[in-house]
Protein backbone atom coordinates (compact mmCIF):
# COMPACT_ATOMS: atom_id res chain seq x y z
CA UNK A 1 0.00 0.00 0.00
CA UNK A 2 1.23 3.49 -0.80
CA UNK A 3 -0.10 6.66 0.80
CA UNK A 4 0.75 10.19 -0.26
CA UNK A 5 0.62 13.07 2.21
CA UNK A 6 1.02 16.78 1.61
CA UNK A 7 1.46 18.11 5.15
CA UNK A 8 2.58 17.14 8.63
CA UNK A 9 -1.08 16.99 9.60
CA UNK A 10 -1.80 14.39 6.91
CA UNK A 11 1.23 12.32 7.93
CA UNK A 12 0.08 12.53 11.56
CA UNK A 13 -3.45 11.48 10.55
CA UNK A 14 -2.10 8.47 8.67
CA UNK A 15 -0.10 7.48 11.76
CA UNK A 16 -3.25 7.88 13.87
CA UNK A 17 -5.10 5.47 11.59
CA UNK A 18 -2.30 2.92 12.07
CA UNK A 19 -2.56 3.31 15.84
CA UNK A 20 -6.33 2.91 15.80
CA UNK A 21 -5.97 -0.37 13.88
CA UNK A 22 -2.95 -1.71 15.81
CA UNK A 23 -3.23 -5.04 17.59
CA UNK A 24 -1.24 -6.51 20.50
CA UNK A 25 2.18 -7.74 19.42
CA UNK A 26 2.34 -5.56 16.30
CA UNK A 27 5.80 -4.36 15.25
CA UNK A 28 6.26 -1.48 12.81
CA UNK A 29 9.67 -0.98 11.16
CA UNK A 30 9.95 2.69 10.26
CA UNK A 31 12.54 3.76 7.70
CA UNK A 32 13.43 7.04 6.05
CA UNK A 33 16.06 9.75 5.92
CA UNK A 34 16.60 12.37 8.62
CA UNK A 35 13.81 14.93 8.73
CA UNK A 36 11.40 12.95 6.57
CA UNK A 37 8.65 12.71 9.19
CA UNK A 38 9.25 9.48 11.11
CA UNK A 39 8.54 11.13 14.46
CA UNK A 40 5.44 12.91 13.11
CA UNK A 41 4.03 9.56 11.98
CA UNK A 42 4.98 8.06 15.36
CA UNK A 43 3.15 10.83 17.21
CA UNK A 44 0.07 10.08 15.13
CA UNK A 45 0.32 6.36 15.84
CA UNK A 46 0.63 7.12 19.56
CA UNK A 47 -2.46 9.34 19.39
CA UNK A 48 -4.34 6.51 17.67
CA UNK A 49 -3.45 4.28 20.62
CA UNK A 50 -4.72 6.92 23.05
CA UNK A 51 -1.32 8.09 24.31
CA UNK A 52 -1.75 11.55 25.84
CA UNK A 53 1.81 12.41 26.88
CA UNK A 54 4.26 14.15 24.55
CA UNK A 55 6.04 11.74 22.21
CA UNK A 56 9.62 12.39 21.20
CA UNK A 57 12.29 10.32 19.52
CA UNK A 58 14.31 8.28 22.06
CA UNK A 59 17.59 8.78 20.21
CA UNK A 60 19.79 8.55 23.31
CA UNK A 61 17.69 6.17 25.43
CA UNK A 62 16.95 3.75 22.56
CA UNK A 63 13.42 2.94 23.82
CA UNK A 64 10.66 5.10 25.25
CA UNK A 65 7.67 3.39 26.86
CA UNK A 66 4.13 4.83 26.81
CA UNK A 67 1.66 2.79 28.84
CA UNK A 68 -1.45 4.94 29.21
CA UNK A 69 -3.03 4.13 25.82
CA UNK A 70 -5.30 1.20 24.96
CA UNK A 71 -2.11 -0.79 24.30
CA UNK A 72 1.43 -0.05 25.51
CA UNK A 73 3.63 1.64 22.90
CA UNK A 74 7.34 0.83 22.80
CA UNK A 75 9.04 3.46 20.66
CA UNK A 76 12.57 2.51 19.61
CA UNK A 77 15.13 4.70 17.87
CA UNK A 78 18.05 2.46 16.96
CA UNK A 79 20.01 5.08 15.00
CA UNK A 80 22.82 5.04 17.59
CA UNK A 81 22.98 1.26 18.05
CA UNK A 82 26.60 0.30 17.52
CA UNK A 83 26.15 -3.43 17.96
CA UNK A 84 23.22 -5.84 17.99
CA UNK A 85 24.27 -6.86 21.52
CA UNK A 86 23.01 -3.47 22.73
CA UNK A 87 19.49 -4.53 21.72
CA UNK A 88 19.91 -7.76 23.65
CA UNK A 89 21.05 -5.78 26.71
CA UNK A 90 17.80 -3.81 26.77
CA UNK A 91 15.73 -6.97 26.34
CA UNK A 92 14.26 -6.15 22.92
CA UNK A 93 12.56 -9.57 22.69
CA UNK A 94 10.28 -8.72 25.64
CA UNK A 95 9.00 -5.77 23.63
CA UNK A 96 8.98 -7.29 20.13
CA UNK A 97 7.15 -10.41 21.27
CA UNK A 98 5.01 -8.84 24.00
CA UNK A 99 1.44 -7.59 24.12
CA UNK A 100 2.16 -3.98 23.23
CA UNK A 101 2.87 -2.22 19.95
CA UNK A 102 6.47 -1.58 18.88
CA UNK A 103 7.55 1.12 16.50
CA UNK A 104 11.22 1.01 15.50
CA UNK A 105 12.79 4.05 13.84
CA UNK A 106 15.84 3.24 11.67
CA UNK A 107 14.71 -0.40 11.66
CA UNK A 108 16.91 -1.15 8.63
CA UNK A 109 19.87 -1.17 11.06
CA UNK A 110 18.50 -4.20 12.96
CA UNK A 111 16.60 -6.08 10.25
CA UNK A 112 17.85 -9.46 11.48
CA UNK A 113 16.13 -8.94 14.86
CA UNK A 114 12.69 -8.05 13.55
CA UNK A 115 9.87 -10.60 13.86
CA UNK A 116 8.59 -12.20 10.64
CA UNK A 117 5.23 -10.36 10.64
CA UNK A 118 6.77 -6.89 11.02
CA UNK A 119 5.04 -4.18 9.02
CA UNK A 120 7.61 -2.09 7.14
CA UNK A 121 6.85 1.61 6.66
CA UNK A 122 9.12 3.65 4.39
CA UNK A 123 8.72 7.44 4.26
CA UNK A 124 10.27 9.33 1.36
CA UNK A 125 10.41 12.97 0.33
CA UNK A 126 9.75 13.60 -3.33
CA UNK A 127 11.02 17.15 -3.75
CA UNK A 128 9.52 17.55 -7.24
CA UNK A 129 6.07 17.22 -5.63
CA UNK A 130 6.62 19.97 -3.04
CA UNK A 131 8.42 20.55 0.24
CA UNK A 132 5.81 18.79 2.42
CA UNK A 133 4.98 15.92 0.06
CA UNK A 134 5.68 12.44 1.45
CA UNK A 135 5.33 9.03 -0.15
CA UNK A 136 4.63 6.42 2.54
CA UNK A 137 4.94 2.78 1.54
CA UNK A 138 3.56 0.12 3.87
CA UNK A 139 4.28 -3.57 3.38
CA UNK A 140 4.21 -6.68 5.52
CA UNK A 141 7.53 -8.45 5.85
CA UNK A 142 7.57 -12.22 5.57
Amino acid sequence: MTVETNSEQETFAFGRSLGEAAVPGQVYALEGDLGVGKTVLTKGLAAGLGVKEAVCSPTFTIVQIYEEGRLPLYHFDVYRIGDIEEMEEIGYEDYFYGEGVCLVEWANLITELLPPQTIRIRIEKVSERGFDFRKITVEERE
